[in-house]
């Protein structure tokens, strides 16, 4: 059985929620099934907050962030202006409809909004970004945007983003002020361990979780980084990208080697190990 929670707070459109993947990967790879994940949708923007941003400054942004933290992107800025509570509705009925889709979900609208034209509000844009995601149907998950059982679960997530009001996150300056309350910034995980509860607010390092999560349980089992890039893949059938791998593969933030776990999948891919999938300005690497 689980010994942590770990609530997470994201958004699909967000390049920092994005850019802590290969944090997220290197933790779920030490701690396993010992972490039970949930996931909670934020809901950045919708037709009374859209994104404060013009499509080229966001383009500028996000070339920022490829160079600086790895993970793919395409600066090719959108056809329009979009938002991103239509796509925060799609996870929230995958998890719903699906139970435990929401992740595989949450992941391909992440991947397609920074590496391809995806608008997050566009519906024929997700139902067919849906057909991307196996397991699901994504007729019904695009019928039940607008159900009771939805909303309900989509306004309790927006809800309890919003009230972090007091909360260690809002005294390291990790929250934003919103009409509805001070909100947790993406992306936030809120660890629980029986009467415990630590919270990494916002954007952290890697060190920061694996600090709470020793604090919270010092007797957990702490798996040793991958040993090589085809076993950093193995736990992730859909595939990882280059700094995830590397990220996977390395004891210390530190110590991430990109170049050298990139080199190791290229020979990968020269003996057909391993498949590349390009992405943005990357690739996604899948065992063969």
């Amino acid at each position: 059985m689980p010994q942590i929670k770990a609530l997470l707070f994201n958004d699909p459109s967000c390049p920092f929620g994005y850019s802590a993947s290969p944090a997220l990967r290197a933790i779920e790879w030490r701690y396993r099934d010992q972490i039970e994940w949930h996931l909670a949708v934020i809901s950045l923007s919708d037709e009374n907050n859209p994104v404060p941003y013009s499509r080229e400054e966001m383009a500028g942004f996000l070339v920022a962030f490829r160079d600086r933290y790895g993970m793919p992107f395409s600066a090719e800025p959108k056809a329009r202006a979009f938002t991103s509570s239509q796509a925060c509705r799609v996870i929230t009925a995958a998890r719903l409809l699906y139970p435990g889709s929401e992740w595989r979900v949450f992941r391909a609208l992440q991947l397609l909004h920074f590496n391809t034209p995806l608008l997050l509000d566009d519906r024929a844009q997700l139902r067919e970004a849906l057909g991307t995601v196996p397991g699901i149907e994504p007729e019904l998950v695009m019928a039940a945007l607008n159900s009771v059982e939805v909303n309900e679960a989509f306004r309790t997530d927006f809800a309890h983003a919003r009230n972090a009001a007091g909360s260690p996150s809002e005294l390291q300056g990790k929250t934003t002020a919103t009409e509805d309350g001070a909100r947790y910034t993406a992306p936030t995980v809120v660890f629980e361990c029986g009467d415990k509860r630590a919270e990494v607010g916002g954007f952290q390092p890697l060190e920061a979780y694996d600090v709470v999560i020793a604090n919270l349980d010092p007797n957990l089992t702490r798996k040793p980084p991958a040993g090589s890039a085809l076993e950093a893949l193995l736990p992730y059938p859909a595939g990882l990208t280059t700094v995830e791998v590397a990220t996977v593969m390395a004891e210390k933030t530190e110590e991430v080697d990109r170049e050298g776990a990139e080199k190791e999948l290229l020979d990968m891919l020269a003996r057909e190990s391993v498949k590349r999938v390009p992405l943005g300005n990357d690739a996604i690497w899948v065992r063969s």
